[in-house]
């Protein structure tokens, strides 16, 4: 039987062997290493400091970059030496006072050397880098060789062939004339991880060969750890982090900051590094439209990288080590060959754990009553203690392998699809799939997020982002309809949710998450007393385990499936659409060959430092990267700083974009209305007291001064018929709204877009957004939750037009109008019991016209969202244009962003 490589066409190979040794060749390096040679050459390491205690991911604008520093070399030690040489992080330093709070470094940190050998090291060990000295893109004759070469190594031989026989790229000055001459230079170049290959054996004959294609997963994990975009986000040293200095509160992260890594530190030699390998497997399509393509591939990454740039897709942190077996086989065949292949992938990284850390293996004593050969018998003995019948785990002889401890919660799972899988299911059984939708369908629609106008019952294809959607609604939109104990049950559920989706968490919110679970467990009785369950609830027992995994994982954000799902499409599907059909992992792992090679890590022209967004310049942070967004965000705190430093009549006035502590305002250049009467705005907006209300606003202000935090309420004191300095508006319909992260205040998240439009054709009661309010200077938001803010619906946003020739403190600044909602007490606490959320009314005047006061627009926090209550039955009546107009009291929905829902959880 001949063997033919799908990807470049060659054939008469005599075994998959040779198929593989072939594929192991660089088939496109010259577009990889290249490409990562002329990056490093031409790329400065820039450095800067900046104090991040107080402000957001704001951009210093006069920046002392030094284009000659050198990046960090990592090294391995020399076990033959006596251990010396500098300590890597946290040095002898053992305690230690950070921004993220108080740290006890490992006592015995790793040791680093500077004999080891970096990404251009290797590079300039080829046989022909003597060339590259003085032509970077050899075995091309340049920049725009390399170009056309780069582009045309992604397609196959005979599409080459053919592109190079036309006339006109014949009279191009290439050197090379065919695809086997590229083919063969490309060839020439140094070569990343190589792909192995082996035929598994099976007890029953199959139809084809069982082969297995895998890479060396230490070569995999060399390449990542000697990669120098990571060269400043990785961690060698365990630590502990508390929040006082007396150590009494814990916090858990990343990795290094929880108990696993500081255990497995303290069982190494002195001065060993510590490397944690985080594996992700499980099948995806491949075809398209039709077809039954299947691929289960095997990715790697280390644990030790920062879980930022772990959670971003473009930094390519796993590496596909494996393309495990996807034969048709059933139960515990299935199971059985899995770790089978997985034992075989794995076994240097099990060889390298035993020797590292010179540990002697545990005495193993196995007892079982069934022969492990008599697969049925002993799958009926596995069962009664609850096993899958696999006699030989994968990981079985790896050294400090504890499956309690690195089978880790895993947030799309084991927390979104668990609650669409139960959850929901227990609430549509309750309300009913008709109640349920239209309540959804009422909701008003909030800018920038999903809105259900169908409902949620009949959705197909539910990702884990709509199963978020859902989240954020459901508890609210089922209120007063579902009986107490259930909704507590279930509303515990997701406070238990939100709680371990933070990305930061100490023994204060650990008590919370364990506190939530219990709540659950004492009401859960009551969903199978309603006959509201359907099916087992399995996967709730598994957030049981959540808590100490925590405290010896870090933080289960951290694992999420998110970043490899995504993978799958660059590592697997991309690859497979150019194939031809058959045989696709070999085709996959010849065109793979260039990630090994350290190729699709970085693209043209990128600084490695690219992320450090305090090393650019303001001019070119307008935009910022960040997780789980395709596209860039917009720094609206970068933009301001930039506008505070231009010269005086360069830029209009008042400013557009200006910020406030965590809060930054956007608005557009042209305003919606550029000029209009104080009493015709108050006819257009419906507010009869508009006028009387920018009077008692310029009082207070002459009063108290400029700096003074405005109230919302109280007698309104101005006549309707007050005189104004200035008569005209300028008024705005929108206007966007940007904060940072709870956690870490140089996180900036996506702007929200807040609308304040009068009537229109659709919406015929206009269009309201409300917003947190800051009425005590003294506190601040996020982090004094409610305590001195309020809600509020803004109605207008406008900067007044002063007379010719009048000066006035407010020229150049914007001022919003906005009306107040009142906390309905609920006995004895702040919140409704079952549903612990605050509920809301309109405040009214004794006149029965609603409140509203006149507040600058700086003193606005964040976007806030309110649900109707409903009630037990839902007038139908309502539409998703009228159901905020129409209600009168409302739930402050702290589950509608997990950034507010801490704030608004403070008791």
């Amino acid at each position: 039987m001949s063997y033919q490589c799908p990807s470049c066409g060659k054939s008469n190979f005599q075994d998959h062997s040779a198929v593989a040794r072939h594929m192991s060749q660089p088939r496109s390096g010259c577009n990889s290493w290249l490409e990562d040679l002329i990056n490093l050459c031409s790329a400065s390491v820039r450095a800067t400091s900046m104090d991040m205690d107080h402000e957001p991911n704001i951009p210093d604008l006069n920046l002392d970059v030094d284009p000659e520093l050198d990046g960090p070399v990592f090294g391995h030690p020399s076990w033959d030496e006596e251990f010396q040489g500098d300590s890597g992080e946290g040095d002898s330093q053992v305690n230690e006072l950070t921004d993220s709070g108080f740290i006890d470094w490992y006592p015995e940190p790793p040791q680093t050397y500077s004999r080891g050998y970096t990404f251009l090291d290797l590079f300039h060990s080829d046989e022909n880098s003597v060339y590259r000295v003085t032509n970077h893109y050899y075995p091309l004759s340049g920049r725009k060789e390399w170009e056309v070469a780069s582009w045309l190594l992604c397609s196959g031989l005979a599409k080459i062939d053919s592109f190079l026989s036309l006339e006109m790229i014949k009279s191009l000055p290439l050197s090379f004339s065919s695809a086997k001459e590229l083919r063969s230079r490309a060839e020439t170049l140094p070569s990343g991880p190589r792909w192995l290959s082996q035929v598994i054996p099976t007890v029953h004959p199959t139809k084809s060969p069982v082969i297995l294609y895998w890479c060396d997963p230490l070569e995999c994990i060399a390449s990542i750890l000697n990669h120098p975009f990571f060269h400043d986000r990785i961690d060698f040293t365990p630590r502990r982090v508390y929040t006082t200095a007396q150590r009494l509160c814990r916090v858990y992260s990343e990795w290094m900051t929880a108990d696993d890594a500081w255990n497995m530190q303290s069982a190494l030699p002195r001065g060993a590094t510590l490397l944690g390998t985080i594996l992700s497997s499980d099948k995806t399509n491949i075809s398209m439209m039709m077809g039954d393509r299947v691929a289960h591939p095997l990715l790697i990454s280390l644990a030790n990288i920062h879980m930022s740039t772990q959670l971003k897709s473009s930094s390519n942190t796993f590496v596909l080590t494996a393309l495990l077996l996807k034969k048709c086989m059933q139960g515990v065949l299935e199971d059985r060959l899995i770790h089978k292949c997985l034992n075989i992938v794995l076994r240097p990284l099990k060889q390298a754990a035993r020797e590292g850390v010179m540990l002697s293996d545990p005495l193993r004593v196995i007892r079982t009553r069934a022969d492990p050969n008599d697969i049925e018998a002993f799958f009926r003995e596995a069962q009664r203690f609850r096993l899958n019948g696999v006699s030989e785990p994968f990981f079985e002889d790896w050294v400090l392998s504890e499956p309690s401890h690195f089978l880790t919660p895993e947030t799309l799972h084991h927390i979104h699809r668990e609650f669409y899988d139960h959850d929901v299911k227990w609430l549509v059984c309750a309300v009913g799939d008709a109640e349920l939708d239209f309540r959804f369908s009422v909701l008003q629609p909030v800018t920038g997020f999903r809105h259900f106008h169908g409902g949620i019952t009949k959705l197909k294809q539910v990702t884990g982002h709509a199963q978020c959607d859902i989240q954020r609604s459901i508890i609210a939109v089922s209120a007063d309809v579902v009986p107490s104990a259930v909704i507590t049950a279930i509303r515990a559920l997701m406070d238990f949710r939100y709680l371990v989706q933070s990305p930061r968490i100490d023994d204060v919110d650990l008590k919370r998450i364990s506190a939530a679970l219990k709540v659950f467990h004492a009401n859960k009785d009551s969903i199978l007393a309603g006959g509201f369950r359907r099916g087992q609830c399995s996967a709730i027992e598994l957030m049981q385990s959540i808590v100490p995994s925590i405290r010896n994982s870090g933080v289960i954000m951290q694992w999420t499936a998110d970043t490899t799902e995504h993978a799958h499409i660059t590592k697997i599907k991309d690859l497979a659409h150019s194939s031809n059909n058959h045989d696709y992992d070999s085709q996959i792992c010849s065109k793979q060959q260039v990630d090994t090679d350290h190729g699709d890590a970085v693209n043209d022209d990128v600084d490695f430092d690219v992320d450090d967004n305090h090393d650019i310049p303001a001019e070119l942070l307008a935009t910022i990267g960040c997780p789980g967004h395709s596209r860039p965000i917009t720094n609206h705190f970068a933009i301001a700083k930039l506008l505070q430093y231009r010269e005086v009549g360069t830029v209009p006035v008042p400013l557009r974009s200006f910020s406030v502590r965590r809060t930054s305002f956007h608005l557009a250049y042209a305003p919606s209305i550029r000029n209009i009467s104080v009493d015709d705005a108050a006819l257009k907006f419906g507010l009869p007291d508009l006028r009387p209300a920018i009077t008692d606003f310029l009082g207070r202000e002459a009063v108290h001064g400029q700096d003074f935090v405005h109230t919302i309420g109280g007698a309104r004191r101005a006549r309707p018929t007050a005189p104004l300095s200035f008569e005209k508006l300028q008024v705005w319909f929108k206007f966007r709204l940007q904060d940072t992260d709870f956690h870490d205040v140089s996180i900036i998240r996506l702007a929200q877009t807040l609308n304040c439009s009068p009537p229109s054709d659709i919406w015929t009661c206009s269009r309201y957004d409300p917003v947190i309010i800051n009425n005590d200077a003294k506190c601040a938001w996020p982090i004094d939750g409610l305590r001195g803010h309020t809600v509020g619906e803004i109605r207008l946003i406008m900067h007044p037009v002063g007379k010719a020739g009048t000066n006035w403190s407010w020229k150049d600044c914007f001022l919003a109008y906005v009306y107040h909602f009142d906390f309905v007490p609920q006995g004895r606490s702040d919140r409704e019991l079952s549903m612990q959320l605050h509920v809301l009314k309109q405040a009214m005047r004794s006149n029965d016209t609603r409140v509203g006061d006149i507040v600058p627009v700086t003193q606005l926090r964040a976007p806030v969202n309110l649900v109707p209550r409903f009630g037990a039955s839902v007038d139908h009546c309502l539409t998703p244009y009228n159901s905020m107009e129409h209600s009168s009291e409302f739930w402050l929905n702290k589950y509608w962003d997990k950034n507010t829902f801490l704030p608004l959880s403070m008791y």
